[in-house]
This record gives C-alpha cells, sequence and structure tokens, in this order.
C-alpha cells in the first residue's frame, strides 16, 4: 500500500487487514521501488500524486523490475479522465480506483486480481512443465538420434560389398536412405558355383521397424552355409540346391505371414543368373518393374507387377525370363527411385529413369549408380529424398572363353 499520506494508508491497510490480506505499506515511490526489490508483492496499490516519484513512474519502473511471478497494480486517484485512465494503461497499470475508495469495491477490484494472479501462476506452472517436458523429450531425441546413426552404421555393414566381381558378370548394389534407417535392402550371394542370386526388397513403412525386418531379411538371404538361407535348401549329402525365385517369394509370403505375425509387407525383385549362359530368371512381386538396358543403348521394363509379399495367404508369383547378352544390363530398382518427386511434386517415373540411364550407359556400373543418385538430386532440385532409393544393377560381360 503506497502513498504519501499516512491516515489514507493506514485506513486502506486495517481494511485489508481485516479480510486477510498481509499489507506493507510505503509513504512513496522511493521507498515502495527499494521494498519490491526486495519482495515480490502480489499486489500493489499506489496513489497516482506524491511528492518525488509519482504513482504512474512507480508503476513503470514497477514493471520494469525483474520478476519471477506476475504483480497486480492498482492506481488510487481522484481525476478520472480517459486520457489519464490511458497514460495509466500505458505505463501498466490493471486497474483503477477513485478516492474516496469504498471498501466494498476495493475487495472486489481485489478479487478479480487474484483471480488474474492465480490464471497466471497456474499458466506459469504449466509452462514449467512444458519446458520441462521439452527438455526432457530432447535428451530423449538425443538418445534416440545417436542410437540411430548407430543403426544405420550397423545396417549398412549389414549390406556387405557394394560391388562384387563374378568375372563373367558383376553386382552393383545402391542403397541411400531416406533418413537414419531405411527400410529398403539389396544385394546378392552365390547360390551354387557358376549361379547367383541377386534381389531388391522394399519394406513397407520406415523408421526403425522397418529397419528391422529388413535386418531379419538380410539374415533370410545372406549367402553363408550356417546361415538359414529362405533360397537355400541342403540333400542329404549335404549338397545345397537352390529354391526357384517364384518359390522364394512363396516362401517369404508364408514366413511374413505365418510365423512373424507383423502387420509388415514388403515388395521385392528377387533374380537368378547363370553366369556362363547370361539367363536369368527373376519374379516380380509389386515392386517396380526391373530395368533391361540393352548393350546397343534400348531400355525396356520387365516383368508384369505381381503382388506384394506378405499381404496374401495363397499369392501366386509368375517366372520371367531374360536372355542376357554381352555389354547387357539389368537393373532391380526400388520405387524411391521411379517416384522421386520433383520440385512440382511430378514423379520421375519410367521414362525419366529411361532418360537418366540411357545418358549414363557408358559408365562403369558403380559410377553409375553414383551418377543416378546426382540426377535424382538435380531432378529433386536439391531436396532431400522424400523415400529410399536402392537397387541392385547387374552388368553382364559375356562368357568365359575357352584358349587354346
Amino acid at each position: 500500500m503506497v502513498d504519501d499520506s499516512r491516515a489514507q494508508r493506514r485506513l486502506l491497510s486495517v481494511s485489508l487487514q481485516r479480510v486477510g490480506y498481509i499489507v506493507t505499506e510505503a509513504a512513496s515511490g522511493e521507498e515502495a521501488l527499494a521494498l519490491c526489490g526486495a519482495s515480490d508483492f502480489d499486489i500493489v496499490i499506489s496513489d497516482w500524486v506524491m511528492p518525488g516519484i509519482s504513482g504512474l513512474e512507480f508503476c513503470r519502473a514497477f514493471r520494469a523490475s525483474q520478476r519471477d511471478t506476475y504483480g497486480y497494480f492498482i492506481l488510487l486517484t481522484s481525476n478520472s479522465d480517459k486520457a489519464d485512465v490511458a497514460d495509466g494503461l500505458d505505463c501498466g497499470a490493471d486497474d483503477f480506483l477513485t478516492k474516496p475508495v469504498s471498501s466494498d469495491e476495493l475487495h472486489a477490484r481485489l478479487r478479480a486480481g487474484e483471480r488474474i494472479i492465480g490464471m497466471q501462476a497456474e499458466l506459469m506452472e504449466k509452462n514449467r512443465l512444458v519446458t520441462s517436458t521439452l527438455g526432457r523429450l530432447q535428451e530423449i531425441h538425443d538418445s534416440l538420434n545417436r542410437d540411430l546413426i548407430e543403426a544405420r552404421k550397423l545396417q549398412r555393414a549389414m549390406l556387405g560389398e557394394t560391388y562384387r566381381d563374378y568375372g563373367t558378370a558383376s553386382v552393383s548394389v545402391l542403397l541411400k536412405p531416406s533418413g537414419h534407417v531405411g527400410g529398403d535392402l539389396a544385394g546378392a550371394f552365390e547360390l551354387y558355383p557358376g549361379r547367383i542370386a541377386v534381389f531388391s526388397v522394399d519394406v513397407s513403412g520406415h523408421g526403425v521397424a522397418s529397419a528391422m525386418m529388413t535386418a531379419r531379411l538380410a539374415g533370410l538371404l545372406a549367402g553363408s552355409q550356417s546361415d538359414p538361407n529362405i533360397a537355400l535348401s541342403y540333400n542329404r549329402q549335404g549338397q545345397r540346391e537352390a529354391w526357384p525365385p517364384e518359390a522364394v517369394a512363396v516362401r517369404l509370403n508364408r514366413l511374413l505371414l505365418d510365423e512373424l505375425g507383423v502387420d509388415q509387407y514388403l515388395t521385392m525383385a528377387y533374380a537368378e543368373l547363370d553366369l556362363q549362359t547370361g539367363k536369368v530368371v527373376l519374379v516380380q512381386a509389386g515392386h517396380p518393374h526391373p530395368v533391361l538396358v540393352r548393350a546397343g543403348g534400348e531400355v525396356e521394363a520387365i516383368g508384369q507387377g505381381g503382388l506384394p509379399v506378405g499381404l496374401f495367404p495363397k499369392a501366386h508369383y509368375d517366372r520371367i525370363e531374360v536372355q542376357l547378352q554381352p555389354g547387357d544390363r539389368l537393373f532391380l530398382v526400388s520405387d524411391g527411385v521411379t517416384e522421386c518427386p520433383g520440385p512440382d511434386g511430378e514423379e520421375l517415373g519410367f521414362d525419366g529413369l529411361k532418360r537418366i540411364m540411357q545418358a549414363n550407359s557408358a559408365l562403369a556400373p558403380q559410377d553409375f549408380l553414383e551418377a543416378l543418385v546426382w540426377d535424382l538430386s538435380r531432378y529433386a532440385q536439391g531436396a532431400d529424398f522424400a523415400d529410399d532409393v536402392s537397387g541392385a544393377l547387374i552388368h553382364y560381360n559375356g562368357p568365359v572363353r575357352a584358349t587354346a
């Protein structure tokens, strides 16, 4: 309670103390500022006209001070001129009372002030909780981000070699996740001497769940005899035998639906290549069409589409046969390439991919895949890829000729 009149201060202070307020008195604006510097008062009632610092100046200084809580400020004035009221509001006053002050009106104004103080305190507490929660979420995000970075390293290690030369043919692998970890997988492994399997897989969804599924698939499509490769079996003599591509798709379909019990599905292109003859048998299971690039530059799409793996219990998959000639390439490509959006939202599509493959056909296989990523980035005008970009490129050199 700030007033240079001791009688006015005492009169209002006693009235406020009777209804439960703890009141501190100040005889001037200077004294009031010193008291406010030492304590955070909830409510300040100040006379307007005082010697030295006026109530208006005191209000301005009060608002400029650093406080942890909101202080409700009431100015007492004998002048109800609208211009004076506007000046008081500009300086930060919350309310006005005209002298002589009515006790009932003062108590009513104070109760309104208490409600505002209460709402302010509640808001500050909620802000504190929000800030604390955001800080905790940031810690969790940073921890998850570190884990995802490590997971990406493991996923890249799981991919193995990105290029392998089999003599008569080579296989180059592209895997560029759109996030820390991806749901695409591509690679190759030896079925038995003279025949290899090449695959491109796209698991539905993005993020950790898809990455975990690709990790599971990587184990199922590994070339080691010690791994439970879903494409291989062993007869009683311990000799390795390979399931045909259409059977591999059926086995994966049954695994996803009956054994793993997940909601995810996948699309896949899986091919077998005879390294000597160049004959390819493959299956397309909901995956984009494999792209055949002839040595002369002609480009064509292979396959009819087929059903995804893990959606339909009795899905049937058709075998496709392709004969590669020396210099031909077969690209098992994910939809992250063909569905790459440009700045206007238009997807690259097969025609766009065809142009890129024709323009870069003279490049070595690994250089070709690097150029493909550059061209995709240029098409997207530098924007981050919306989906994983992956694929496996077979380059057939031709059979090894015997020498005399």
